[in-house]
């Protein structure tokens, strides 16, 4: 049977790895796709490096856009990354009637919407499996696996260079600053960490995952982003003493009034699975009516990890090439015309339980303030560490986890704290789920 042209744009660490999974396993990847998949044209700048890559017999050009308008070509696989050229290029390769495969979250976060309606116009498909978590098949899961249920909520480690970070911090007590040095000495931070650490990198790809749980477009610029650069080592050790580990989580929740769509540290009993997650790895829980709680759990990143995921994308693609498009996979797991444009919260809105902790001066009636201004904006308190001061200080530390309440009552509540004479500073707040 004829074979399924592919045309790569972008042959780094991922290309590199979609050409060696290939080809290693290419018997098992012709029986199951039904015709052979080969990468017949790379365009990449460098092309010295392309050449040491693909070897002979495939085409290289540093025109990326003359893969996407080559009559050639039937899947166009996207590894440039970024928001401007990958952009006008898959548009111009569903234009031209390409099928796109791609592993840019960022790209459909921001133009998703506009991505899959030109997709849908022109009777094309984008499979985008390798956009969120690297090799784990949460997509096709959430997409398909779970299609007979109502998914409540889903929470994701989804970015492995904090929770990298996180681990060493916890595991070594070292200060953020510190951890992230080394995590760019290995190679798991890059030089310019702001989209990891920042929390950027976990809220597209937390975007990417409410649009298909919940049927609704991409809306990334409404997501709550907070990263983790102001974590301190102190905050991490009372977390365990609590029985609890601080993890950057993306976070969204079907709730009556809209969707909570947030990325943020926050505590999670350490009983549960997800706070065990440790070092590069990835985890997404979802919660679903039906099955109940199903947990994803694998390498989010890396050559292989990713290039399997991209692999999948073309043998899925492969299958239903032939396919009437009005029966392929919806790309947000709803019909078109059932997608809903339901609001998402601003965080003011959003219900959580809170991690708080205050320094204070050691005098009597401080805990009796702090206790009476909570109990003012109805927040009731789950447990408490009064630490006693250590020798020749008279300030302390109080630590308490409050029961579910409303952002804005929390925030109301931290500021009258904050004004009290006897608290030094601000109040160091971190978000709180059971999960």
């Amino acid at each position: 049977m004829k074979p399924i042209n592919v045309g790569l744009l972008g042959i780094g660490t991922v290309g590199g790895g979609t050409f060696t999974v290939l080809k290693r396993n290419e018997e098992e990847i012709t029986r199951r796709a039904g015709r052979p998949i080969r990468i017949t044209t790379v365009a990449d700048k460098n092309l010295e490096l392309a050449r040491k890559v693909a070897g002979e017999g495939v085409r290289l050009t540093d025109d990326a856009f003359s893969v996407v308008t080559d009559p050639e070509i039937d899947i166009v696989v996207e590894l440039i990354g970024g928001y401007g050229v990958a952009r006008e290029l898959v548009l111009k390769a569903i234009e031209n009637g390409k099928h796109v495969v791609t592993a840019n979250k960022a790209l459909l976060a921001v133009h998703g919407n506009e991505i899959f309606s030109a997709a849908q116009k022109k009777g094309v498909m984008v499979a985008f499996e390798a956009a969120v978590a690297g090799g784990i098949p949460i997509i096709k899961a959430l997409r398909e696996g779970l299609t007979a249920n109502r998914i409540q909520w889903l929470a994701g480690i989804i970015n492995g260079t904090t929770n990298f970070i996180l681990s060493e911090m916890r595991d070594k007590g070292l200060p953020f600053a510190d951890v992230l040095k080394e995590a760019q000495a290995l190679g798991y931070a890059e030089a310019d960490p702001t989209f990891d650490i920042e929390g950027v990198d976990a809220a597209h790809k937390a975007t990417i995952m409410s649009a298909i749980a919940f049927g609704i477009p991409m809306q990334f610029d409404k997501a709550y982003v907070e990263g983790i650069t102001k974590l301190e080592s102190a905050d991490i050790e009372y977390a365990e003493q609590l029985g609890y580990r601080i993890k950057l989580l993306g976070i969204a929740r079907k709730r009556e009034a809209g969707v909570e769509l947030r990325v943020h540290p926050t505590l999670i009993p350490t009983k549960r699975l997800i706070a065990n997650v440790e070092g590069a790895m990835n985890a997404v829980l979802v919660q679903a009516d039906a099955v109940g709680a199903t947990l994803y759990y694998g390498k989010g990143a890396g050559a292989e990890p990713t290039a399997s995921a991209v692999i999948a994308d073309l043998v899925d693609i492969t299958r239903l090439h032939t396919a009437d498009p009005e029966h392929r996979v919806p790309h947000l797991a709803f019909q078109p015309d059932q997608v809903q444009d339901i609001a998402v919260l601003p965080i003011d809105e959003v219900e959580t339980s809170y991690y708080l902790r205050m320094r204070v001066e050691d005098k009597p009636g401080v805990l009796a303030d702090i206790t009476r201004i909570l109990a003012d904006s109805e927040i009731s308190i789950d447990a408490m560490i009064q630490k006693e001061p250590a020798e020749g200080e008279a300030q302390t530390d109080i630590i308490m986890l409050t029961h579910l309440t409303v952002e804005r009552n929390a925030n109301a509540a931290i500021a009258r704290i904050e004004s009290l004479p006897v608290v030094q500073g601000k109040v160091k707040r971190i978000r709180l789920e059971n999960l």
